[in-house]
């Protein structure tokens, strides 16, 4: 799976160079719909960015198996717990400090898709809103 995973994210960057694959947001793509707090319509069906996509039409379906095993180990491992544990630790400062005003700032990943680190602290019971860029906090 290792070296499956390499060679796709080779193949990727071959690609991305020769111009004969593109990805499908640009970063300023990401950055306006951060500002206005829909990252999730960019990205639309994609979980999320951080993830490596190596499923892909052109693979032989042996190969598209061992794909489908790294993206969920990667969405799994990566992404979903890693949320957790970040939402778990917010959770417990908000806790441990309830009469101080605290801020966290996490990458544009941790709220894209789904299990993000507001819908932990959401299940948690808490109220997360957005904040606009340019807006007094």
């Amino acid at each position: 799976q290792v070296v499956f995973a390499l060679n796709q994210t080779l193949l990727q960057q071959e690609g991305l160079r020769a111009g004969s694959f593109q990805i499908p947001y640009t970063t300023e793509d990401l950055i306006k719909h951060y500002n206005c707090g829909d990252l999730s319509s960019i990205i639309l069906n994609h979980d999320t960015s951080q993830v490596p996509n190596f499923i892909n039409a052109t693979l032989a379906a042996h190969e598209r198996i061992t794909a489908q095993e790294i993206d969920s180990y990667f969405r799994q491992e990566l992404i979903y717990k890693r949320n957790q544990r970040m939402g778990r630790r917010v959770k417990d400062l908000l806790e441990e400090y309830p009469d101080k005003s605290l801020f966290f700032a996490f990458g544009a990943g941790h709220f894209v898709g789904n299990n993000t680190v507001i819908d932990v602290l959401r299940r948690e019971g808490y109220e997360v809103e957005h904040t606009p860029a340019g807006q007094a906090i």
